[in-house]
């Protein structure tokens, strides 16, 4: 993809983990912020992951390995690595369902498009693969070159969901110091802080 994504995947505790499974034939990816930081040229603390592979199989690869976790969140699939004492968090690619605000019923998956249907916005859902490459499903990269926040999905569905994306949205617009908004997005946006 480019030199930025390969320091990415470089660092240390990233390639220790991705060596992980890789060597048990569990495709695993970088997903979300820390990629969409890379193109805007930040440094991303977060560091998540998502994995073809269930959370109890992520546990046994983590305990055979010795690597510390926290897994407060395993009902959503999601675990809390410390590989080399550095946090990421693992994922299993999921589809939520029924969603209320941040509660949901999860249903695992192997589709990598199914689970970045469920993201908020178009650069949160890219993920990048130990070969250096970008899977973007829904063209987020297009979407920060154009300095565009674009919803995946229909608008008010996704507000209605949970409503932490108002505030996610708005985070991302002065992130962005966008030259100008999409009117539409923002007056339905608006529609829900009243």
């Amino acid at each position: 993809m480019n030199n930025r994504t390969a320091d990415l995947l470089n660092k240390d505790h990233i390639k220790y983990l991705f060596s992980i499974f890789e060597k048990n034939n569990a495709e695993i990816r970088l997903v979300g912020g820390c990629i969409r930081d890379v193109f805007l040229n930040k440094e991303s603390k977060d560091i998540d992951t998502a994995t073809v592979i269930k959370p109890n199989d992520v546990l046994e690869l983590l305990i055979s390995n010795n690597i510390e976790y926290d897994d407060f969140a395993i009902q959503y699939g999601s675990i809390i690595a410390y590989p080399m004492d550095k946090k990421i968090q693992i994922t299993t690619l999921r589809e939520d369902v029924n969603q209320i605000g941040r509660h949901t019923n999860v249903i695992y998956t192997t589709n990598w498009e199914k689970d970045a249907a469920r993201r908020d916005f178009t650069f949160n859902a890219m993920y990048l693969g130990s070969n250096n490459k970008l899977f973007d499903y829904y063209n987020g990269i297009d979407d920060l070159k154009e300095k565009k926040i674009r919803f995946i999905g229909e608008i008010e569905e996704r507000i209605k969901e949970d409503y932490l994306r108002i505030y996610r949205y708005f985070r991302f617009l002065g992130l962005f110091d966008l030259p100008s908004i999409n009117i539409k997005t923002q007056k339905i946006v608006e529609k829900y802080i009243h």
